[in-house]
Parts: structure tokens; sequence; C-alpha cells
């Protein structure tokens, strides 16, 4: 009996671990199979690739532990890239008197911020004063969000946004450019982010909240939780990550298209179902997304500098989803044996 019991915490332990694993194994893949694959250069390039992924996962993540989800954010980050983009282009214009006002970088980062925060307070309220699935309604802001990206250019794209030292609105594309000791400022803002979100995740009242909630809404209702207004600000953290990796995907390209972050939902909900996070709510950390983004980054950059098709990729990425979500399914199974016989002792 000892035995088995034995042998089922180990294998329990490996499924705790299995992200740190494949992550492991990747790098060793990668690393024998592509020449220069961990040289710092391209190091570098691919954790530059990976923040943006990880910054719309580290958003979701409290999203995804409360058994909700948040279809969006990839349009939230196309959204708030082409409203960057807008007001460095465009600025604000003021017909009655006949002028254009162009903020500076130090209102438009903001404002964005302040403007995918809003979007995902309107997916929560939704969500929790209609109790309409998350599915649903982050299915349909989706599609109007992605409608509003295109119609604030007409489907077009805002190029070159440099700004004029003129008008004062320079500086926007060091966000995407610029270093601090020798890393890139996204890097650092994915890590800062990491550690803002797990900090309240650990050591704030909300954090707490928020695991409490996964399915059973009720026993966290009659425990003294507020349940909709912390389902609320998870969705104002999310909007508010995929505003971050708008701005920061923007800066990069120094352009603003409207289908920018098209899928990127996609990626960002395996890195967290990767990570460790149960679909169904009440589990999951923060390090455990971040290590997922770092796997499907890496995973992804590898492929096409193996030259794999793009198509086989595809395929892949499916598949890394499907084992997950399998995985994720056997070590709830395992916990509920493992809490079963606890309680028969």
């Amino acid at each position: 009996m000892s035995t088995r019991a034995g042998s089922g915490n180990l294998i329990l332990l490996l499924l705790k671990l299995r992200t740190f694993i494949a992550l492991i194994i990747i790098l060793g893949f990668f690393t024998i199979a592509v020449e220069g694959f961990l040289n710092p250069s391209s190091l570098i390039i691919m954790v530059k690739h990976i923040s943006i992924n990880a910054l719309l996962a580290l958003g979701i993540t409290f999203v995804i532990i409360t058994a909700g989800i948040d279809l969006s954010i990839g349009a939230i980050l196309g959204l708030c890239g082409m409203v960057a983009g807008y007001l460095i282009s465009k600025g604000i214009v003021l017909p009655m008197f006949g002028v254009a006002i162009f903020p500076s970088i130090w209102v438009i980062v903001p404002l964005v911020i302040l403007l995918g925060g809003a979007i995902g307070a309107v997916n929560g309220f939704i969500i929790t004063r209609y109790n309409v699935a998350p599915f649903i309604c982050t299915l349909g802001t989706m599609y109007i969000i992605r409608g509003a990206a295109m119609l604030t250019s007409n489907g077009e794209t805002f190029p070159g946004l440099s700004g004029n030292p003129q008008l004062g609105n320079t500086g926007f594309e060091i966000i995407g450019a610029g270093t601090l000791l020798g890393i890139p400022y996204s890097i650092w803002l994915m890590f800062i982010v990491a550690g803002v979100i797990a900090y309240i995740a650990k050591k704030l009242p909300f954090g707490r909240h928020v695991y409490a909630i996964d399915d059973n809404e009720r026993a966290a209702e009659l425990s003294g939780i507020k349940v909709n207004n912390t389902k609320v600000w998870v969705y104002v953290i999310s909007g508010i990550c995929a505003a971050l990796a708008g701005i920061v995907v923007t800066s990069q390209l120094v352009a603003s298209h409207p289908a920018t972050g098209n899928a990127f939902e996609m990626n960002a909900i395996a890195a967290v179902v990767l990570g460790g996070t149960s679909l169904a709510g009440g589990r999951g950390t923060i390090g455990g997304t971040l290590i997922g983004a770092f796997v499907i980054g890496i995973l992804a950059d590898g492929l096409v500098m193996m030259g794999v098709s793009e198509f086989w990729q595809m395929v892949i990425k499916g598949i890394v989803i499907i084992v997950a979500v399998v995985i994720d399914q056997l070590q709830n199974k395992l916990q509920y044996k493992a809490a079963v016989a606890s309680q028969k002792v």
C-alpha cells in the first residue's frame, strides 16, 4: 500500500513539474539540433518574442483561475496598438477649434493602458451582471473590438510611428527598441508584471479571493468574498496586460495594423494551461505561466530556426495544447484520489 502511495506521489510531483521538465527537454533538443541556438543575441531575440505572449498569459492567469476565459485579449492588443498609432499620427482632433492636439508619449501610454483596463471592466461587468458565459461574452467583444480597430483607420496601417519633434510626440519606438543593462525594455516589463501579479497572488487578500472562487462561487460568497467585484477586476487586469502587450508590439514594429494580435489569445491560453493552471479554476501559479510562455515561445522559434513548415508548427502547437489539457485532467484525478486517501487515514 505504501509503495503504491509513494509511486502515486512521485507521479503527481512529476506532473506538477511537467512544464519545467518540458522546458529543459526543449532547450536541450534545440541546442543540439540548431547551431548557435543559445548564443546571446539569439536568446535575447527569443525572449523578446516570448515577452509578448507572456504579458497576455500573465494577464489571463487570474481569469482562468476563476474558471473564466478571455478570448478578447488579442483583439484588445490590436485595438490598443491602433489607438496609440492614431494618437501619434492624427492626434486628438477638435473640429470646433479647427486644431489637433498631439499628446506626448507620456500621455498616450497611460491612455492606452486605461483603454485596455476599461475594456476588461466591460467584459467583467457583462459576465457578472447579466450572468453571461465568459466564453460567449469575450467571443462577442473580440469581434466588436477587432471591428473597432479596423474602423480607426478603415483597415489601413499607421506607419512610421516615430513621432515629430516639433509636435513633442517622439520616443514611442524606444519602448520596443530600448535596452537597460543590455536587456530590452520589453523583457524587463515582462518580469516586472510577473513580479507584481505574483505578489498580488501570494500576499494580498485579492489574490486569495481569486483562488477561492474557482467553480464554487456560492461558497466563496458565504465566506465573505465579493465574487462579482473580484471577477470584474481579474478581467481588468487581463485588459491592462493586453494593452501593455499592444504597446510593446506596436513600438517594436514602429507601425500599427488592425489585424495585429490575431489569434494571440490561443498561444496565451496554451501557455497558462501548460504552466499548470486548471481550466476548472482554483489552481495555478504565475511562475508556471511564465515557464509555459517560455515553452511555447522557444518551441515556436526553434521550429522556425529548423525550417519547419508553418503548417506543421500549427499541428505541433495543437498537439501541445491537447496534451497539456489531458495531463491537467490526470493531475486533477490524482489529487482527488490523494485527498480521498488522506481523509480515510
